[in-house]
């Protein structure tokens, strides 16, 4: 299983995402994009000193490389998006309860998951150099969805930001929320589904399998939980517009051409 070199990038993950005892939403938001880009980096130069990536170095670098860019892509613009925005940094302290103080012992709690969780996340890169996999076809498929659904979180946040420039009092409904209503989170999954798939061929033992398995089931469950929640505070505030009922009734939530259009 590697546990020591995994140990290794659990540690830079539990470093990184350690902005969390600051706010403790941070956990999951920027200190989520610093992990994953850290981890990346973190498997790429064990391949390099182990002498992994032998023959797939260019592999290995792209592998790399779309960490990075997940997780400058995705802190940035909650860094950008929460000292710019004085309406978002608002929804945020009442959707997370961010003036109460937690307990240490819950803050630790969370970290230690989440640290774990990321860890698992990576594994399927950590896996195709450990393993020696030396195979390119299902790695670059896997790249290639990886890269879709960083393009659709990416233009799906440009997109609501215009939207709601344009209209505050309304959800973004236009591009690609005409396809469903939470696309960035469409696109967190796609994004997640490349990475799994990407370690496919790669894979050896059972341990190795669960370990990337559980990671993509925690990913959608957390986007579904994801879209739960937001439906409620959107339906809070939006629930007595018409035009926002006619929306919702037809836009599917989160799974395209699925008509599964509500969570709560």
């Amino acid at each position: 299983m590697g546990w020591s070199y995994l140990a290794l990038i659990l540690l830079v993950c539990a470093v990184l995402c350690a902005v969390g005892f600051y706010k403790f939403v941070y956990f999951l938001s920027i200190g989520y994009g610093f992990a994953v880009a850290g981890g990346g980096v973190t498997i790429l130069v064990l391949g390099l000193i182990h002498g992994w990536t032998d023959g797939v170095l260019w592999l290995a670098v792209l592998q790399a490389l779309a960490f990075v860019a997940y997780g400058a892509r995705l802190s940035g613009f909650l860094l950008a998006r929460e000292i710019k925005n004085a309406s978002y940094r608002k929804t945020l302290k009442e959707a997370t309860g961010n003036d109460k103080k937690m307990p240490i012992f819950v803050l630790v709690t969370i970290w230690l998951c989440v640290s774990v969780l990321y860890t698992a996340q990576l594994s399927p890169m950590f896996y195709r150099y450990f393993n020696g996999a030396k195979d390119v076809l299902l790695p670059v498929v896997g790249l290639v969805i990886s890269c879709a659904g960083l393009v659709l979180e990416s233009v799906a946040d440009a997109q609501k930001t215009a939207q709601k420039k344009q209209n505050p009092n309304m959800v973004a409904t236009q591009g690609l929320y005409r396809l469903v209503r939470c696309p960035n989170y469409l696109g967190e999954i796609i994004f997640w589904l490349g990475v799994f798939v990407g370690g496919i061929s790669a894979y050896r033992g059972l341990g190795q399998w669960i370990m990337a398995i559980v990671a993509l089931v925690c990913i959608v469950f957390i986007m579904f939980n994801g879209a739960q929640r937001l439906e409620k505070r959107q339906n809070g505030r939006y629930g007595k517009d018409p035009a926002y009922q006619a929306y919702v009734n037809k836009t599917p939530i989160l799974l395209p051409f699925i008509p599964l259009y509500h969570l709560n």
